[in-house]
């Protein structure tokens, strides 16, 4: 078990808290940031999101590729969407799920990047 270290020092670095804190973003968003941060921690979700990273995808498609409903699919695209994850597009009556922005592909990779560097 890894030991965390403590600090003996008692000195306040006034500067560095000074920085740190004027550069720190409001409540409201460090808010936003949690919940997208649990949104992400769910299994289900990663496999959606690694699926649409690699295609556009429809509901039906998404169920065959992770053997689960159409409806826990939906439910879990539903959540996605809210958080701004993930968008949709209708073709006839076809409706395609991919990743909102740039933006997800990034964190996502930036993610993978970290874990496999152990």
């Amino acid at each position: 078990m890894d030991i965390i270290e403590k600090c003996d020092c008692t000195t306040i670095h006034e500067d560095t808290v000074k920085k740190v804190k004027n550069s720190m973003p409001d409540e409201d968003c460090l808010y936003n940031l949690a919940e997208t941060f649990k949104i992400l921690s769910d299994n289900t979700r990663i496999k959606i999101l690694y699926a649409l990273l690699n295609s556009d995808m429809c509901v039906c498609d998404i169920s065959a590729l992770l053997n689960m409903t159409q409806s826990a699919i939906s439910h879990q695209l539903r959540v996605l969407k809210q958080a701004r994850l993930v968008k949709y597009r209708r073709e006839g009556k076809s409706v395609y799920y991919s990743l909102d922005d740039e933006h997800i592909k990034s964190i996502f990779d930036q993610a993978l990047i970290h874990i496999n560097e152990k």
